[in-house]
């Protein structure tokens, strides 16, 4: 299959998505109720591939974690949450790495593109949890870059689930959210971690930048070439004394 074949295809793919995003009606906190009551035991399983499927595409997390909390209670809401959003991340992470890396990569040349590249991919975990933690990056979209850059699968899937844990247990755990406005406990909760994410990103911002440094070791080539300069000089002063 060629380059220009995967590219349509996933165009194709992500066009398809957001346009069920779009269209498909969204069930109310009564209807999701009744629908987990009807389906009993396997209400979790369903939860589960409904929640990682559909969230590859740029739909938020939030109402799903929230629907955990309301159809499954806090523990079993949590778990279910976690492991749906590691799925969603690895599907989102693999499809991008399919289709775009090849698109990407002849690209890697420009300043921009790459300074973007090797900050991601050289702050491994942390990078991911702190670009996790910030509320205003979306989930699927953050998915794709990373999969269309260097960063490797395993950092990527950790820093997912480690920065993605603290906001959804805030929303699993608030899922009763769903009857009315935000809370305002979740907004603190969500700026602390806006805070947190943008700490994280601030030290590998540094660490890069001293990195970048130290891949430069002084030399002592300046000085050799001021005493090869006044080696001459000195000779002539020599000759003028004697």
């Amino acid at each position: 299959m060629t380059r220009r074949v995967k590219l349509v295809l996933a165009l194709v793919l992500l066009a398809g998505a957001v346009v069920a995003a779009f269209t498909l009606p969204v069930p109310s906190p009564a209807e999701l109720r009744d629908w987990a009551g009807a389906a009993g035991p396997v209400t979790a399983f369903l939860f589960l591939a409904a929640y990682s499927v559909l969230t590859v595409a740029p739909i938020p997390r939030t109402v799903f974690n929230l629907a955990a909390g309301l159809l499954l209670g806090d523990a079993l809401g949590i778990v279910v949450a976690i492991t749906a959003t590691a799925i969603s991340g690895a599907l989102g992470f693999g499809l991008a790495r399919w289709a775009g890396r090849d698109l990407v990569a002849r690209h890697l040349e420009r300043t921009v593109v790459r300074a973007v590249d090797e900050r991601l991919a050289g702050g491994g975990v942390l990078a991911v949890a702190s670009l996790r933690l910030i509320p205003l990056v979306p989930f699927a979209p953050l998915g794709y870059c990373c999969g269309i850059l260097s960063v490797r699968f395993g950092p990527y899937l950790a820093g997912t689930v480690l920065g993605s844990l603290p906001g959804t247990i805030a929303v699993v755990v608030l899922g009763d959210a769903l009857t009315g406005g935000t809370p305002p406990a979740l907004l603190v909760c969500y700026g602390a971690f806006a805070l947190a994410g943008a700490v994280g990103l601030a030290r590998i911002a540094r660490g890069t930048a001293y990195a970048g440094r130290t891949k430069q070791p002084a030399t002592l080539d300046p000085v050799r070439e001021e005493i090869v300069r006044a080696e001459p000089s000195q000779h002539m002063r020599r000759v003028s004394e004697e």
